[in-house]
């Protein structure tokens, strides 16, 4: 269980200036729950690559983590900041975003059982696999599936259909950065909130951080004439629109036109 941020921008920009310096220290404070590691990535202005850099230790703690936010390093890009699902490894292998190639992508939310998401790979999608997160195998299967279809949309849509039949109560939120598109995919009707864990943490509910109990896999997004941004609950919501339920976000990385992608079924 995790917090996405995904930002694109007409120029390079930095994660502070994408929420402004309040607002980011609010997100980064959500390492109370979320501190099992962090990780960006980007476009690099300079070459046609995604770039990375993720760590096993709480963003709160790393000066890498406030370096990088205050850098402008390029026009599109992710954060993430880990929850492990207990009994997941808290390591370099299991930290998001997952990179390859042109792509990058990061999970708020848990897939079981594990061993049936395997099931899904090919042979050569499983030997892809660095650690045993279900999140990494949910990358796999779309990546899997963009090939499979030659085409990121079809792809991610196909992908989506087969995992919301076979795991209907997971939670997929994710973010998934293409060539030419961010995805905020928000699919977690039946999911439940992790609220005993929420309360494992904290002394009293009070406590708990924004937005946490009842609306923990929410997903906003907001668009500027300058930029298009998308982040799962946990700050102030004012001027922010919920992405609808059950559906994912587009943004075109060049014009940041935001549409809908909805999975066969629903509406």
């Amino acid at each position: 269980m995790c917090r996405l941020l995904g930002y694109v921008a007409r120029r390079p920009t930095s994660v502070v200036e994408v929420l402004g310096q309040e607002h980011f220290d609010a997100f980064t404070a959500l390492t109370a729950v979320h501190g099992d590691g962090w990780g960006m990535a980007w476009w690099d202005p300079d070459s046609p690559t995604v770039r990375s850099v993720t760590s096993a230790g709480s963003a709160i703690h790393d000066l890498a983590y406030s370096r990088l936010a205050g850098q402008r390093l390029g026009r599109a890009g992710i954060v993430h900041l880990r929850w492990a699902t207990p009994g997941l490894a808290v390591s370099p292998q299991n930290t998001h975003p997952f990179v390859d190639g042109g792509y990058a992508f990061a999970h708020n939310g848990h897939i079981a059982p594990l061993g049936s998401l395997e099931g899904l790979l090919t042979r050569e999608a499983r030997a892809t696999l660095r650690g045993d997160t279900d999140s990494e195998r949910y990358f796999r299967f779309v990546m899997q599936c963009i090939a499979e279809r030659g085409d990121d949309t079809e792809g991610l849509r196909q992908a989506l259909g087969v995992l919301t039949s076979e795991f209907p109560e997971a939670s997929l939120n994710a973010l998934l950065m293409t060539p030419a598109q961010m995805f905020g995919v928000h699919i977690n009707s039946q999911a439940s909130v992790p609220i005993k864990g929420l309360r494992n943490l904290f002394p009293s509910e009070e406590e708990i951080p924004y937005r946490h109990t009842e609306d923990y896999f929410a997903m906003d997004y907001r668009s500027t004439p300058d930029a298009t941004h998308v982040i799962s609950s946990g700050i102030d919501p004012e001027g922010w629109t919920p992405v609808p339920e059950d559906t994912a976000a587009m943004v075109d990385l060049g014009s940041l036109e935001v549409t809908r992608l909805d999975l066969p079924g629903r509406r």
